[in-house]
Order: structure tokens, then sequence, then C-alpha cells
């Protein structure tokens, strides 16, 4: 088997094991599989207050194969579903993750893209062999053990996520911690580029951005005139944008003023995607884009379920019996994913931290009865000191006047 990119090569950051081999190009397995999912996610979500959304499809696939490798049975099923991988077993998940991270992972003059992992597991539970060793070696990741009852345990997830992503996101749990968490699974990636061709600041002006609800407000409107590829239709024009030395690039897709851009989500789907790539040729035109700066926070727990990952959050029927060597009862309790980008004359910085919390199934208190029609004894207490006040027996209660 070749190992290509893969075995033992140290990518800044990252560093796959020498324990595993994966194919170079074994990356090309789930290259569709993950842009579909972010077309298909992109669908179910709702915007923020300002319609904007905002989602890294690489970030939740990378979490949700982490996640893949303790599920078994129907969870397991689904989560390959929702993964577009039915027809690979984890294993082969497992190496295209591994050959994904050396592919992406770089760091040029231009263009830094950085992706990390990382397991945060309650000290009360351990994890299974297994479970654990490819996860380190394929994904990478840190696996530490925290206490769920200490707030330190937050600071260190949130200094992790903070350092990942330079600081662009900053939190993603927030403290106290859940006392049912057995384990985090956190997946994140800092991208920033240069534009090959970068925006003269002089050029940059005010100018009018029209609303979907036929509103009007001022944007800082960047121009560039230069070659670059390009595509039109009845329905949109698009074009790309590339840092560095065309590595990478941003695509900018504008639906005509007949159209809409829900309209041109509806037709989004990775087949067409790579035809509109395809359509792309070099001309040369003029293209004028707003600066901007977003940041978006999603629960993912309902889209995913519309996607078909159900069992995995359900008490009864989430089956992660591949994840723990405790035989407690584990699922999903949160799926949340925070991202950020800043467009600017320069180039683009973006961020993404997609968070997976496993829990243990809590018993659910039954209702209790209680009627005090017999002696009984009260106290009344100071609790932040825990000092008693008063305390006394009653056995005769007396009504006021």
């Amino acid at each position: 088997m070749v190992t290509g990119c893969g075995k033992g090569d140290n990518l800044g950051s990252m560093v796959i094991s020498n324990n595993v081999d994966f194919n170079e190009d074994d990356y090309k397995k789930i290259i569709s599989s993950n842009n579909q999912l972010g077309m298909e996610l992109l669908t179910e979500l709702k915007a923020d207050e300002n319609g904007n959304s905002f989602i890294s499809p690489t970030s939740l696939f990378m979490a949700l194969s982490m996640v893949y490798n303790g599920a078994d049975e129907v969870t397991k099923e689904e989560i390959a579903k929702v993964l577009q991988s039915e027809n690979i077993d984890v294993d082969e998940l497992n190496k295209a993750n591994a050959s994904l991270i050396s592919m992406l992972h770089r760091n040029s003059k231009d263009v830094q893209l950085n992706v990390g992992n990382s397991i945060w597991l309650n000290n009360g539970f351990h994890f299974q062999e297994n479970f654990a060793k490819s996860n380190k070696d394929y994904f990478n990741a840190e696996i530490k053990e925290i206490d769920i009852y200490d707030s330190k345990s937050t600071e260190m997830i949130n200094d992790w996520v903070a350092e990942s992503t330079n600081n662009k996101i900053k939190e993603i749990v927030k403290s106290p911690l859940d006392p049912n968490i057995v384990a985090i699974l956190i997946n994140a990636i800092y991208f920033k580029g240069d534009w090959k061709y970068e925006f003269d600041k002089k050029r940059t002006e005010k100018s009018t951005f029209y609303l979907e609800d036929d509103t009007t407000k001022e944007v800082q409107l960047m121009t560039l005139n230069e070659e670059l590829a390009y595509m039109e239709n009845e329905n949109f024009q698009a074009v790309s944008l590339p840092y560095g030395e065309g590595e990478m690039s941003m695509k900018v897709f504008l639906p005509k003023e007949n159209s809409s851009l829900e309209e041109f989500k509806k037709t989004l789907t990775e087949d067409n995607f790579k035809d509109w790539n395809l359509e792309m040729i070099e001309q040369d035109g003029t293209i004028i884009l707003p600066k901007f700066q977003l940041e978006y926070e999603v629960a993912l727990n309902e889209p995913l379920k519309k996607l078909g990952m159900v069992t995995a959050f359900d008490a009864e029927e989430a089956n992660f019996s591949k994840m723990i060597e405790e035989d407690q009862q584990i699922l999903i309790s949160e799926v949340t994913q925070k991202t950020f980008i800043d467009v600017n004359e320069e180039g683009t910085e973006a961020a993404a931290v997609t968070s997976v919390q496993m829990v243990m199934e809590s018993a659910s208190a039954e209702p209790f009865h209680m009627e005090v029609n017999r002696p009984f004894f009260i106290t009344i207490t100071d609790d932040e000191t825990g000092t008693i006040l008063f305390m006394g027996s009653i056995a005769n209660p007396q009504e006021g006047k």
C-alpha cells in the first residue's frame, strides 16, 4: 500500500501516526460525500437574525467520523447514511479522513490551513482500545481526561479551541459542564488565505446593497479587474477567486435579478457543483464584492435527525457500544458548530469548530409525593455558609389569627 503524503509526515501541528497506512488518494472516496452533506444540511438550517448562514461540512464530517468509530448496528448505519458513506467500512472511512487531513494541511506564504481534532473524556470512564487507537492514529486526535466538576476543564477545552482557530472562536462549551457528559469530541479547522489578485483598497467604496425584503443598506464594495475563471447561465453568474498560487479559491455565485438565493440553493447539488466548475473558463472581467465579517452558531441535532441520524440522540435506541469500556448506555446530547469568516481586500480568514457531546442516560426521577400530615421538623438555613439559623419540631401546627 502506498503511503504517499500520509505515513508519518509531519504536517505543521498534524502528525499522522506511523502505525497506519493509507493511500495518497484515499480522500477521493469522501469528497463527494463531504460536499453533499454540506449541501443537504444547508437546506435544513435556519439563518441568523440577518439572514446569513455559514457552515463547515468538513468540520462536521470529521467530527461525526470520529463518533462513527464508537457506533454499532442501527446507529452506525444512520451515521453512515448522513456521511453518505454506506458503501465503505469504518477502516476505509478512517483512511480517507487521514488522507484528507494530510492533503488539506498546508502552510505557505499565502495560504494557511490547519485541521485539529480532540477528545475530552470524563475521568470516570475509559475508552475501548480500538476506539481510542483509531482516533489517535487516523485523526491525530488529542485524547485528554477531564474532571467534569472542575471549572478548569471548561477552560482547557475552550483554550484548545481558541488556539486551534487563531482565537477566532474562543468558546465551544460553557461552565458548568453537564455532569452526565461522558466525552466531548471536537474538530477545528482554521484557514487564512491571501488573494492571488488583491483588491485595491483605493477602489473600495460605499455603495447600495439590495436585501431580499426589497430594502437597501450601505456596504463597502471592493472592485477587481482581472482574468478569472467565470461562468454564466440563465439563473446565475459565478466566478472563482484564487488564493495564493491558485491551490485554493473562493467561488462566488450571484443569482440573476429574476431569480433568488432560495431558488439557487434548490439547484445546489454535488453533481451540479462539479458541472459548474467545469464550465468556468478564464476570461477578463470585473468582480465587485462586499467586504464582510460573519460569526455563525448552529445546533445541529434537529437537522441531523431530518437527514436520517435519529437513534444516536435517543436514550433508548442509541448504540455506541464500541466507545467506552463501561456498561453504560450513552447517546449524543448535542452537536454544535461555530464558524467565523472575514473577507477583505487582502484575502479571507475563516474558522470552524464542531463539538459532539456524548452523555450517559440519566435515570429520570419518579415524581415524589409527600403529604405532611403528621409531626415534622424544619430548619431555616443560610445555604452559602451552611449555618442553621432556625430549627424546630412542629407537632401541632397552629394557624395564625
